[in-house]
Order: C-alpha cells, then structure tokens, then sequence
C-alpha cells in the first residue's frame, strides 16, 4: 500500500530532526562542560521530547 502524503510529510520531518541531531552531536565537543550542562538540560526539559513522541506513535 503507498503513502499517503501526510506520512511522507512526517517521514521528512524525522529526516530532519535527524539532521539537526548530527549537527548537535557535531558540535558538542567544542562546548565546556558548563555549555554541554545547560545544553543537555535544555534538552531534557523539551516538550514535546522526542521519546513522548515515539511513544504517541506506539500508543495509537
């Protein structure tokens, strides 16, 4: 069965938060240690987190 629009949509949209992932990842080692603190906090406390959303997916 093809996919629809929408799922190809939501697929790109994966691809690009894998992007920004790598570039995360890409900078990381030039941050102190303060900066890597602040910057893992801040992902911690984002909502929605990408774990809420793969488990939003798997609920359904």
């Amino acid at each position: 069965m093809p996919l629809s629009g929408e799922a190809i949509r939501t697929m790109n949209y994966v691809d690009d938060i894998s992007v920004t992932l790598r570039r995360i990842l890409a900078v990381l080692p030039s941050l102190t240690e303060e900066e890597r603190s602040r910057v893992a906090e801040h992902i911690q406390k984002s909502e929605p987190s990408y774990a809420s959303v793969v488990a939003a997916i798997e609920a359904k």
